[in-house]
């Protein structure tokens, strides 16, 4: 007599991870439902969708029938300057959201809640420190804070709670400043803001679906938070650099002092404010550009025995080949 094995749930199903998450559960023949806020998502052949919004507790209970494991994904993501009047969405969808998920989850009986959080939860880096788990949360952005907070919320709401905190992810889906990054050295302009010494902690969205999985597996990731990185740390120069032999470009980057960049760069968002025209660009990007952000993904590697497939110069090669192939 066969069992059919009961479905896995993945909310935030259509970002970055989400989808990478669901080819690899699919590949690994597990049984995939993908909460999806509208009919008509367009997803791998085997994924059943279920129609519903995490800030609608009415729409998830159907969602969550007959479930064993949740990876919690969807969230309102960090974007640069956001306006005071998103600090209320972030909080309703970041945390109500997730308190909703893991509260219907335990509700309805699921064994596994993965909560998808982020190394931003410990605030602004600075260049003598490396944040581990045990180190202390200070998030100084909205996003931070309600993702924090949204930390929290899971590990209360379910009793078989796993928190991931991932390090800025990369491949072929990705959003944000790395893909301005890897177009403007694509078009050879190799001209960046700062000395390229501040450090950058990273992970290939394959390995951020596989140190999911893994922890799935395993009883005793309950109730613990890890650190999903590469394993290393890395210059700014490093990871443009290994863009660069990526894409067959000669390796080499040519740096601004950043205080003359940021005050440009504010100078246009005046100039353009008197007009009521919205800067694409401000004093914030540099601030991303040149930012240190060193954690320590070890703790994920030593007690659960996870191993990184992707160093930086793999990832890289990796995403640039699956871009060409699209």
């Amino acid at each position: 007599m066969s069992t059919v094995n009961p479905p896995i749930l993945v909310t935030g199903a259509t970002g970055i991870v989400g989808s990478e998450l669901i080819c690899c559960l699919v590949s690994a023949d597990a049984p995939v439902r993908a909460l999806v806020r509208q009919s008509g998502i367009s997803l791998l052949d085997k994924v059943e969708t279920a129609t519903g919004n995490i800030t609608d507790v009415s729409t998830l209970l159907p969602a969550l029938a007959d479930v064993h494991t949740v990876y919690h994904l969807a969230a309102k993501l960090h974007i640069n300057d956001p306006s005071p009047e998103l600090a209320e969405e972030y909080h309703r969808v970041n945390v109500e959201g997730t308190r909703n998920v893991a509260r219907a989850a335990r509700e309805a009986g699921v064994r596994r809640f993965i909560h998808f959080s982020t190394i931003n939860v410990y605030g602004p880096g600075h260049p003598d420190v490396i944040y581990d788990e045990t180190s202390e949360p200070a998030p100084d952005t909205i996003y931070g804070r309600t993702k924090l907070e949204s930390e929290e919320v899971a590990l209360h709401e379910h009793p078989g709670t796993t928190v991931l905190r991932l390090a800025a992810v990369y491949g072929p889906r990705m959003r944000g400043n790395y893909p301005l990054l890897l177009k403007a050295l694509g078009k050879g302009l190799p001209m960046m803001v700062g000395d390229g010494r501040n450090r950058r902690t990273l992970v290939h969205v394959e390995d951020v679906a596989r140190a999911a999985m893994l922890v799935a597996e395993r009883e005793d990731a309950i109730g613990k938070v890890y650190n999903v990185t590469d394993g290393g740390i890395h210059s700014f120069d490093d990871v443009a650099r290994a863009m660069q032999s990526a894409m067959g470009r000669k390796e080499r980057m040519f740096y601004m002092p950043a205080s003359p960049v940021r005050a440009g760069f504010r100078g246009l968002e005046k100039t353009l404010g008197l007009v009521g025209i919205r800067s694409p660009i401000g004093p914030s990007l540099v601030d991303k550009l040149t930012e240190d952000m060193a954690a320590d993904g070890s703790r994920l590697q030593r007690e659960l025995g996870f191993q990184p497939k992707y160093s930086l110069k793999d990832g890289w090669q990796a995403t640039i080949a699956e871009l060409k192939a699209k």
